[in-house]
C-alpha cells in the first residue's frame, strides 16, 4: 500500500524540483536584463542613486525598487522607475522580460533610440516613455504589440512621421504623441482604431487633412491637435460619430471655414478649444445647448457677425474666450446669467454698446478683458459686485463718464487698465483701498483734479501708468512709498509744485522706470544740494530703476552723482530742463560710467555751461544715444569718443565746440547720426568719415570747417541728409556727391566752393532740399535739374551762374521754395513755372533776365521783390515792373496772319480728333464684347480651364482666398510654377459678365506698379477667370484687423501713398479717366516687399473723352461711397477721392466706417472730425502711438496732418474734395517729416 503512494509522490517531487528550476533560470534571464539597465543608467542628481544600490545580485529582483513580479511565475510583469532622474540610453537586453505587461520610464532623462528588440515584449499593455530625450523616428514595431492598451510618447524628440502600423493596435485606448517634433499627415488609419478613447497629437509639426475617420471613432472622450499646422474643414456632422467626446482641441492650425452647428450633438462635450485658426462666418446659436460645457476657446479667428445670446444658456461655462475675432453688436446680457464663469475674454473685437449692468451678478468671475473694441457708456458701477475679479481690464474703448468708486471695493483685484477711454472727472479716494493691487493703468483719458494721496496705501502695485491726462496739483508723497513699486509715468499731465523733498523713494528700491516729463515740475534741488530734494538719495534707494525720464521740465540745480548708484540705469533723460554744473569738469558723466546698462543718456538743453570730460569714453560700451546739445559745452571733443563702439547716435549741436572732428569717430561703425553743427569745430572733413557703411546724417553746419569736402563722401551710401552749411570749405563739389541717389537734403550753402554744376545733379531725384547757395559757382544750370520732381526747397542764389533758366524747371512740381537771386541769369523766365502750384516763395532778383513775366499760376502771389534788378523784365505794374511792349502796324499784320495760319491748323487737329475719338469710342466697344483678345499689343497668356482646375485643386476650399460681389478668388500655382490668384466670376450673379468685360478692359489697358496685374484669363460662355498676380501678403485689411500682423506709421504711410499714386495713374494717367468705384481695404494687397496694389476692378468706370462723370446704379460699398454716388448714383474721379479719405481714417484709427459704433448721426467722418484736434490721441490707432516714445509730439503731428487729408477728401461738396495728385505731394511731405 505505501509502495503504491510512494511513486506518485516522487514524481510530483520531480515536477517541481524541475520547475522551480526552470523558474530560477527564467529570473535569472529578467535579471540580467535589468542588470544590463542598470549598467546604462546614470543619476542626474544623485550618483550614489538608491535605485542603483539596490538593483543588486545579493536581493532578490521581485524586491528591487520600480520592480513587480507576478504571483504564478514570480517572472517580472512591470516595471517603473518614473520620475528617477536617471540617464542613460535603453539596452537590448530589456527586450528579454517576456512576460513583462507595463513599462514606465516617464519623466527622467533617458535618451537614444528605441531597441527593436522591444517588440519581444508580446505581452506589453502599458508603455509609458514620456517626458524623456529620446530621439530618431517613432519605431513601426509598436504597431505589433497586439496587447498594447496605453501609448505615452509624449515631450521627446521624436522626429520623421506617425507610423502607419500604428493603426493595427486594435486593443490601443490611450495614444500619446504630443509634445515631438513629427511631421507629415495623420494617417489615415488611425481612424479603425475603435477602442480609441485619448489622441493627443498637440505640440507637432503635422500638416494636410485631419482624416474624417478620426470623427467616426465612437469611443473617443479626448482630442487634441492644437499646435500643428492642419489645415481643411471640419465635417458639418462632427458630434455624429462622437457620441462620448469630452473634450476637443483644436487650436493653433490652418483649420478654415465655418464651425459647424452639430456641435450641439456632443451633449457630453466639456472643453471646446479653436482658437488660432482661420473659421470663419458667425458663432453657432446651436453652442448654446451643450449644457455640460465648461471652457470654450474661440479667439483669434475671423469669425463675425453677433454674440450669440443662447451662450447664456450654457449653465456650467467657466472659460468664454473669444478675443481677436471681427464680432460686432452689443455684448448679451444673458452671458451674465452664468453663474459659473470665472473669465471672458472678449477683446480686439468690434463690438459695440454699453457694459450691461446685469455683469455684476457673476460673483464667481475673476478675469474679464474688453479692451480694444468700440464700446461705450459707462463704467457699470455694479462691477463692483464682482467681489472675486482679480483682473479687469477695457482699455482702447470710449467709455465716458467717470471711474466708479465701487469698483475699488473689490479686495481681489490686482490688475486694472481703463487706459486710453474717454473718462472724465477726478480719480476716486477709494482706490486706496485695495491693498492687493499691483498694476494700474489709466493714461491717456480726461481725468481732472489732484492723484489723491491714499495711492500710497496700495502696498503691493508695481506700475503705475497715469500719463495723458489733465491732472493737476503736486505729486504726494505717499507715492513715494510703495515699496514695491517698479514703473511710474505720469508725464504729459498739468502737475506742478515741489516733488517730495523729505526721503523720497526711501521705501520704493524696486524703481524702475520713472516718467515725469512733460510737466511743470520744481524746485528738485537746492542750491546747496540740501533740503527739499533731494535728487541726491535717488541712486542709493532705487538700486534697481532702469529708466529715468524727468526730461521738459523745469529743474534745476546740479545733476547729482549719486544717480549712477542705481547701476541698473539703462535709459537717463534729463534734457530741456535748467540744470548746471558747478565746476566745468561735468562730473556726473564720470558718474556714469557705473552704469554698465545705459543705452541712452540725454542732457542737453540744460546751461551747464563745461567741458565733456574724457571719461565720456568709459561710459557703457552699450550706449546707443548721447544727446548734449544745447549745453553752452566747450573745449574740444575727446579721442575716448571712439570708445563707444556701441553709438548710433551722437547729438552735440549748438555748443561751444572747438577744435577738430577727432579722427576715432571711425571707429564708430554703428553710427547713424552724427550732429556737430552750431559750434566752432576747425581742421577739414577727416576722409575717415567715408568708411562709415551705416551714416545716415551727418551734420556739420554752422562751424569753423576748411579745406575741400573729401572725394570720397560719396562713397557713404547710405547717406541721406548731409548738412554742411556756413563753414570755410573751398575747391569745387566732388563728383562722387552726386551719386547719392537716395540723399533727402543736401546743403552746402554759405561756403567758398567753386566750379560748374554738372548734369549728374539729376541724379538727387528723391531730394527734398537742395541749397548751394552764397558761393562761388559758375557756369550755366543744367536742364538735368528738371528731374529733382521730390525737391520741395532748392536754392542756388548768391553765386555767378550764367545762361538761361532751364525750361525742365518747370517739371518740378512739389517745389514750395525756389531761389536764383544774385547770379547772372539771362533769358526768359520760363513759362512753365506757371505750373508750379505749391510755389510759395519765388525770387530771380539781381540777374540778368528779360522778357515778360508769367501771370498764371502762383505768380500772381508774388511782389516786385522777387524780380527787382532785371532790367530787361517787363510785366505787371504789380512786381514794379514796366509794361511790355505794344505792337506796330506791321507786326500787327504778321500777328494776324499767324493768327489765321493758327486757327486753320486748330479746325485741321479738331476733325482728326474726332476722328481718334470715334475709332477709339469703336475699339473699345469691340474690346468689351469680345472679352477674350485684348488691347492691341498686349500679350496675356491663355489658360484652359483644365489648368485652372489642376492648379486650384479643383476650386477647393483650401485654395480659397476670399469671395467678393461677383465670384471668388482662389490661389493656385500654374504648370510653369507660377503662384498665381485665380478669379472665377460667379455668372448667375447679376451684372457677373459686366463685371468680368470691365476687368478686362481696365486691366489689360493700363499698368502701374501699384496696380494688380493681370497675367491671362479663361473665358468661354459658361466660365469665365482672371488669372492675376498672386500677392503673398494679402489684403490691407487683414494687416489692419489680425491680431497677429501689425502695420506700424511708415508702412501704413507708404500703402496709402501706394494707393494714392495708383489712382492718380487712373484719374490722369490714362486717355480718358478711370474710376474704380470700390476703394476699401480689403480690395488692397500686398506684395512681398509690402507694396500695395489696387485691386477688384469689377465695377469701375471708363469715361468717355470730355466726360467728367457718369450715371450707375452699380453701388460700391456702403461706408465708403461718396455722398452724391449712394443718392443719385453720380459716378466721377471725385468719388474714389471720397472713398479714398474715408480708408485714410480706417488705416489710421483701426475703425471700420460700417461699425455699429457708428449709428445715427454720427459717422466715422464725423467722429474724426469732432475729435480734431485736440483730442487726436482718443482717435488714433494706439498700436500706432505710446506717450513714452522719443519723437511723440512729431509723430503726433503728422498723424494729424494726415487725418486732415482723410478730411479733406471726404469733404460731402464733390468740388472742395483735394485731388490725388495733391494728396500724393500732401502725403509724400508727411512721410519726409516723419523720415526727417
Amino acid at each position: 500500500m505505501e509502495r503504491a503512494y510512494t511513486f506518485p509522490l516522487v514524481i510530483l517531487l520531480a515536477c517541481c524540483v524541475t520547475a522551480c528550476m526552470a523558474n530560477n533560470m527564467n529570473i535569472s534571464t529578467d535579471e540580467s536584463a535589468l542588470l544590463a539597465f542598470k549598467s546604462r543608467m546614470i543619476s542626474t542628481i544623485d550618483p550614489s542613486n538608491i535605485l542603483i544600490k539596490n538593483w543588486s545580485v545579493s536581493t532578490p529582483v521581485c524586491v528591487w525598487i520600480g520592480v513587480t513580479c507576478g504571483l504564478r511565475h514570480q517572472r517580472v510583469t512591470a516595471l517603473d522607475i518614473s520620475s528617477m532622474n536617471l540617464s542613460g540610453n535603453i539596452p537590448f537586453q530589456l527586450g528579454n522580460l517576456s512576460f513583462l505587461v507595463s513599462l514606465n520610464l516617464s519623466r527622467n532623462y533617458f535618451y537614444g533610440s528605441l531597441p527593436r528588440e522591444l517588440i519581444q515584449l508580446q505581452r506589453l499593455q502599458i508603455i509609458d516613455f514620456s517626458v524623456n530625450s529620446f530621439r530618431g523616428q517613432i519605431p513601426s514595431w509598436f504597431g505589433f504589440l497586439p496587447k498594447l492598451q496605453v501609448l505615452y510618447l509624449r515631450n521627446n524628440s521624436f522626429t520623421g512621421f506617425i507610423p502607419p502600423s500604428l493603426s493595427n493596435i486594435s486593443t490601443l485606448q490611450t495614444l500619446d504623441l504630443s509634445f515631438n517634433l513629427l511631421q507629415g499627415k495623420i494617417p489615415e488609419g488611425i481612424g479603425n482604431l475603435h477602442n480609441l478613447k485619448t489622441l493627443n497629437l498637440q505640440y507637432n509639426r503635422l500638416t494636410g487633412l485631419i482624416t474624417f475617420a478620426i470623427f467616426n471613432i465612437s469611443t473617443l472622450e479626448i482630442l487634441s491637435f492644437r499646435e500643428n499646422n492642419l489645415s481643411g474643414n471640419l465635417p458639418v456632422d462632427i458630434c455624429r460619430g462622437l457620441p462620448r467626446i469630452k473634450s476637443i482641441r483644436l487650436s493653433s492650425n490652418e483649420l478654415d471655414g465655418e464651425i459647424p452647428s452639430n456641435l450641439s450633438e456632443c451633449s457630453q462635450l466639456q472643453l471646446l478649444s479653436l482658437s488660432y485658426n482661420k473659421f470663419r462666418g458667425s458663432i453657432p446659436s446651436e453652442i448654446g445647448r451643450i449644457r455640460t460645457l465648461q471652457i470654450l476657446y474661440l479667439g483669434s479667428n475671423d469669425l463675425s457677425g453677433a454674440i450669440p445670446p443662447e451662450l447664456g444658456n450654457l449653465e456650467n461655462l467657466q472659460t468664454l474666450d473669444m478675443p481677436d475675432n471681427f464680432l460686432t453688436g452689443s455684448i448679451p446680457a444673458s452671458i451674465f446669467n452664468i453663474s459659473s464663469l470665472q473669465y471672458i475674454n472678449i477683446a480686439r473685437n468690434n463690438l459695440s454698446g454699453s457694459i450691461p449692468s446685469e455683469i455684476g451678478r457673476i460673483r464667481t468671475l475673476q478675469i474679464l478683458y474688453l479692451g480694444s473694441n468700440d464700446l461705450s457708456g459707462a463704467i457699470p458701477p455694479e462691477l463692483g459686485n464682482l467681489e472675486n475679479l482679480q483682473t479687469l481690464d477695457m482699455p482702447d474703448n470710449f467709455l465716458t463718464g467717470s471711474i466708479p468708486a465701487s469698483i475699488f471695493n473689490i479686495s481681489s483685484l490686482q490688475y486694472i487698465n481703463i487706459a486710453r477711454n474717454n473718462l472724465s472727472g477726478s480719480i476716486p479716494s477709494e482706490i486706496g483701498r485695495i491693498s492687493t493691487l499691483q498694476k494700474l493703468y489709466l493714461g491717456s483719458n480726461d481725468l481732472s483734479g489732484a492723484i489723491p494721496p491714499e495711492l500710497g496705501n496700495l502696498e503691493n502695485l508695481v506700475e503705475l501708468d497715469m500719463a495723458e491726462n489733465f491732472l493737476a496739483g503736486s505729486i504726494p508723497a505717499s507715492i513715494f512709498n510703495i515699496s514695491s513699486l517698479k514703473h511710474i509715468n505720469i508725464a504729459r499731465n498739468d502737475l506742478s509744485g515741489i516733488l517730495p523733498a523729505n526721503n523720497i523713494c526711501s521705501n520704493c528700491s524696486q524703481l524702475e522706470r520713472v516718467y515725469l516729463h512733460v510737466n511743470e515740475l520744481i524746485s528738485v534741488l537746492d542750491n546747496q544740494l540740501s533740503g527739499n530734494l533731494d535728487l541726491l538719495v535717488l541712486g542709493y534707494e532705487l538700486p534697481n530703476l532702469e529708466g529715468l525720464y524727468l526730461n521738459n521740465n523745469n529743474f534745476h540745480g546740479r545733476i547729482p552723482n549719486s544717480i549712477a548708484n542705481s547701476s541698473q540705469l539703462t535709459w537717463i533723460y534729463l534734457f530741456d530742463n535748467n540744470f548746471i554744473s558747478e565746476s566745468p569738469e561735468l562730473s556726473f558723466i564720470t558718474s556714469f560710467t557705473k552704469c554698465r546698462y545705459l543705452i541712452r543718456l540725454g542732457f542737453g538743453d540744460n546751461p551747464l555751461n563745461g567741458i565733456l570730460p574724457v571719461s565720456v569714453g568709459n561710459l557703457s560700451t552699450s550706449l546707443q544715444y548721447l544727446y548734449a546739445y544745447n549745453c553752452d559745452l566747450w573745449g574740444s571733443i575727446p579721442m575716448e569718443i571712439g570708445n563707444l563702439s556701441s553709438l548710433i547716435s551722437l547729438n552735440l549741436y549748438g555748443n561751444q565746440l572747438a577744435g577738430s572732428i577727432p579722427t576715432t569717430v571711425v571707429d564708430l561703425q554703428k553710427l547713424l547720426g552724427l550732429y556737430l553743427s552750431g559750434n566752432k569745430i576747425s581742421g577739414s572733413i577727416p576722409g575717415t568719415l567715408c568708411e562709415h557703411r551705416n551714416l545716415n546724417t551727418l551734420w556739420l553746419s554752422q562751424n569753423l570747417i576748411t579745406g575741400a569736402i573729401p572725394d570720397c563722401m560719396g562713397n557713404i551710401t547710405t547717406l541721406r541728409y548731409l548738412d554742411i552749411d556756413a563753414n570755410r570749405l573751398t575747391s569745387s563739389i566732388p563728383a562722387s556727391l552726386w551719386l547719392l541717389n537716395d540723399l533727402l537734403e543736401l546743403n552746402l550753402s554759405s561756403n567758398f566752393l567753386s566750379g560748374s554744376l554738372p548734369q549728374e545733379i539729376g541724379n538727387l531725384k528723391v531730394a527734398f532740399l537742395i541749397d548751394l547757395s552764397v558761393n562761388r559757382l559758375s557756369g550755366s544750370i543744367p536742364s538735368t535739374i528738371g528731374h529733382l520732381q521730390s525737391s520741395i526747397n532748392l536754392s542756388l542764389a548768391h553765386n555767378t551762374l550764367q545762361g538761361s533758366i532751364p525750361e525742365s524747371m518747370g517739371n518740378l512740381v512739389n517745389l514750395e521754395r525756389l531761389d536764383l537771386s544774385y547770379n547772372n541769369l539771362s533769358g526768359n523766365i520760363p513759362k512753365s513755372f506757371e505750373a508750379l502750384r505749391y510755389l510759395t516763395y519765388f525770387d530771380v532778383s539781381f540777374n540778368d533776365l528779360s522778357g515778360e513775366v508769367p501771370t498764371g499760376g502762383r505768380f500772381k502771389n508774388f511782389s516786385s521783390k522777387s524780380f527787382m534788378s532785371n532790367e530787361g523784365l517787363c510785366g505787371d505794374p504789380i512786381y514794379g515792373l514796366p509794361p511790355c511792349n505794344t505792337t506796330g502796324p506791321k507786326r500787327r499784320k504778321l500777328m494776324l496772319r499767324v493768327v489765321f495760319s493758327l486757327l486753320g491748323i486748330t479746325v485741321l487737329i479738331t476733325i482728326a480728333m474726332a476722328l481718334v475719338y470715334a475709332v477709339g469710342r469703336y475699339k473699345r466697344k469691340n474690346l468689351v464684347e469680345n472679352t477674350t483678345d485684348f488691347a492691341p499689343g498686349t500679350t496675356l497668356l491663355r489658360v484652359s480651364y483644365y489648368e485652372l482646375m489642376q492648379a486650384t485643386q479643383g476650386y477647393s476650399e483650401r485654395h480659397l482666398l476670399g469671395s467678393g460681389s461677383f465670384g471668388s478668388v482662389y490661389r493656385g500655382t500654374l504648370n510653369d510654377g507660377r503662384d498665381v490668384a485665380v478669379k472665377v466670376f460667379d455668372l448667375q450673379r447679376q451684372n457677373a459678365f459686366k463685371s468680368f468685360d470691365v476687368e478686362c478692359e481696365v486691366l489689360c489697358n493700363i499698368c502701374h506698379r501699384n496696380l494688380c496685374k493681370v497675367i491671362g484669363s479663361c473665358s468661354n460662355k459658361n466660365f469665365k477667370a482672371l488669372v492675376l498676380e498672386y500677392m503673398s501678403n494679402g489684403s490691407l485689411e487683414k494687416w489692419l484687423y489680425s491680431d497677429n500682423c501689425l502695420l506700424d506709421i511708415l508702412q501704413r504711410i507708404n500703402i496709402m501713398i501706394d494707393v494714392a499714386c495708383a489712382l492718380e495713374y487712373l484719374h490722369y494717367g490714362y486717355s480718358t479717366y478711370i474710376v474704380h468705384c470700390d476703394l476699401k481695404p480689403s480690395n488692397v494687397l500686398l506684395d512681398e516687399d509690402m507694396v500695395a496694389h489696387l485691386s477688384d476692378f469689377g465695377i469701375a468706370m471708363l469715361l468717355g473723352e470730355g466726360e467728367s462723370n457718369a450715371h450707375t446704379t452699380t453701388m460700391g460699398t456702403l461706408g465708403y461711397i461718396a455722398p452724391e454716388y449712394g443718392m443719385e448714383g453720380l459716378v466721377s474721379i471725385r468719388c474714389d477721392v471720397y472713398s479714398y479719405g474715408i480708408m485714410l481714417m480706417e488705416v489710421f484709427t483701426r475703425r471700420k466706417p460700417g461699425s455699429e459704433f457708428f449709428s445715427g448721426e454720427l459717422s466715422l467722418r464725423s467722429w474724426i472730425n469732432d475729435s480734431m484736434p485736440n483730442a487726436i490721441t482718443q482717435i488714433i490707432d494706439s498700436n500706432l502711438l505710446a506717450p513714452e516714445e522719443e519723437y511723440y509730439i512729431e509723430k503726433l503731428k503728422c498723424l494729424s496732418s494726415i487725418m486732415e487729408i482723410a478730411l479733406n477728401c471726404s469733404m460731402e461738396n464733390a468740388n472742395e474734395r483735394m485731388n490725388m495728385k495733391d494728396v500724393v505731394v500732401a502725403l509724400k511731405k508727411i512721410r519726409f517729416q516723419l523720415l526727417t
